[in-house]
């Protein structure tokens, strides 16, 4: 009787190995023949898993007792439903895994930073050409960096609005668009106050392709690895500009014609990324996707109300991650911009240096911030971003003593080279953590006002740079970016700390 009663157990145990072919009859132990139960022809078999079937008590004439079969699918949905309140999962396209989509849209927004890279790091070369050929001076020839910081700050408030009412694609468009016919225009070497205004739309079509691009980036799987493939690409950009920049106007090219390379490049990213991010906003949902596992803010502490955009982005605006992250970008963009666009006036006043040969110092800054930017981010997220940023900027401001007091050219070359390098993986880490700090419902609008106001610093400081440099000389650079890096790391030490989940 026991031996039948066991047997009768033995007949509705589950197994983990049923196949798809039907069911067979099966004996047990005492030879006794049993025909499949309901509950393995309903519930056990892979064509029904999406259809639960509550199946009848099992009656065994052995014992004469019904035994009712248990109903998996509540057990199931236990196992894989996470709980809500110890698991806030945000969905993101997935770069480690990406759809082919999701392939050419992180090469288009390479492509993007690439001539925004060029952008920047041309008027370090151009400089002492367009003194000359307007006639100017330092203080005069620095407005087409205060125009460009208008640019950058105007395009702040509005980017969210302009992303959510045209999409995507169209908002590359418009950015694009805005570079292009600045190019045309400056080609055509105008007056110089047209060439002033031409930077104010560089600055705004640049901070809205930037700010769009950094969210893209930032939600992707191993952000900070596809940040430092995005922010090295604006590398290779600067690193080529200056050489192509200083090769033509030392053979006598006019130095406007320069922006027919990067009209022609804007031109190629305002098709590819059109085509590459069309219909975007339906596309999203389908990418391959992933959880993210850190975060301090819930999505759910905005998302539980109804917001308008204009209280998403004072929210935004309010918020001390936004304050802080835009003020550390508007040193960082400041220092760099400064160094790029100064250090070959510094060489030739200072160090007696060859305009026609000292101009590829400032590509060899480049170079190094696109080495930093490639080599560099894989180690800063294994070390950890917020401390791999504190390392590197107590590195940058030991370089940047030792540029401005080596009294030798090849000398501060180098130092250069590696100041960019330090300074290179900087960008992509401190967005990064930014994103971790920030709840995913403010992301477009807190990442537009840090990549638009904080990058506006890569204006303001080369122009009080260039407004003290016509007074005092251009050795005010080094100080100038000493101070900004004092300013880096003090809003960096003042985020909040990051919290880990524990699973």
């Amino acid at each position: 009787m026991a031996a039948s009663s066991l047997g009768a157990f033995l007949k509705i145990e589950s197994s983990s190995q049923i196949s798809t072919p039907p069911p067979a009859v099966r004996k047990d132990k005492q030879g006794v023949t049993h025909p499949p139960s309901d509950y393995e022809l309903n519930e056990l078999q892979p064509h029904n898993s999406a259809t639960k079937v509550t199946a009848e008590p099992v009656f065994s004439p052995q014992t004469g007792v019904s035994t009712p079969t248990p109903t998996p699918g509540v057990l199931e949905s236990r196992l894989s439903t996470p709980d809500a309140e110890n698991e806030a999962i945000e969905w993101v396209p997935d770069r480690t895994n990406p759809s082919w989509k999701t392939k050419w849209r992180l090469l288009s927004v390479c492509f993007i930073n690439f001539g925004n890279g060029m952008n920047d790091s041309a008027p370090g070369a151009l400089i002492p050409y367009i003194e000359k050929h307007y006639g100017i001076g330092y203080a005069v020839v620095s407005l087409i960096f205060v125009t460009n910081a208008l640019g950058f700050i105007s395009a702040a408030p509005v980017t969210h609005a302009l992303e959510t009412k045209l999409g995507r694609s169209k908002s590359y468009i418009l950015a694009m668009a805005c570079l292009a016919v600045s190019y045309v225009v400056i080609i055509c070497q105008p007056s110089f106050p047209v060439v002033v205004t031409c930077f104010f739309f560089l600055g705004f079509g640049m901070a809205l392709s930037l700010a769009l691009s950094n969210v893209y980036c930032a939600n992707l799987a191993n952000a900070t690895t596809a940040l430092g493939c995005f922010h090295g690409s604006y590398g290779i950009g600067g690193t080529v500009a200056p050489l192509f920049a200083t090769a033509m106007v030392s053979s006598g090219i006019r130095w406007s014609i320069f922006y027919s390379i990067t009209l022609a490049f804007c031109l190629f990213n305002l098709a590819f990324s059109s085509w590459a991010f069309f219909n975007y906003e339906k596309d999203t949902p389908a990418e391959p996707q992933r959880p993210l596992h850190q975060t301090t803010s819930r999505p759910t502490s905005i998302a539980g109300e109804t917001l308008t955009r204009a209280q998403i982005l004072k929210k935004s605006i309010k918020n001390r991650t936004t304050l802080l992250g835009a003020l550390f970008i508007f040193a960082y963009q400041g220092a760099e911009v400064s160094v790029s666009g100064w250090v070959v006036s510094f060489l030739i006043s200072y160090r007696n240096g060859d305009p026609s040969r000292v101009g590829y110092v400032s590509a060899g800054f480049w170079a190094g911030i696109t080495a930093g930017r490639f080599l560099l981010t894989h180690p800063a997220a294994k070390l950890g971003e917020k401390t791999a940023v504190v390392l590197m900027v107590a590195g940058a401001v030991a370089f940047q003593l030792m540029t401005w007091l080596i009294p030798n050219v090849i000398g501060e070359a180098v130092t250069v080279a590696i100041l960019g390098l330090l300074l290179g993986a900087v960008y992509p880490c401190a967005t990064v953590v930014f994103t971790r700090l920030l709840p995913r419902s403010m992301h477009m609008s807190s990442l537009s006002f840090i990549s638009a106001l904080g990058s506006s610093g890569g204006a303001v400081s080369p122009f009080f740079t260039g407004i003290l440099a016509q007074n005092v000389g251009t050795m005010v650079l080094h100080p100038i970016c000493i101070g900004l890096y004092g300013v880096m790391a003090t809003s960096w030490l003042l985020l909040p700390k990051i919290s880990k989940r524990s699973e």
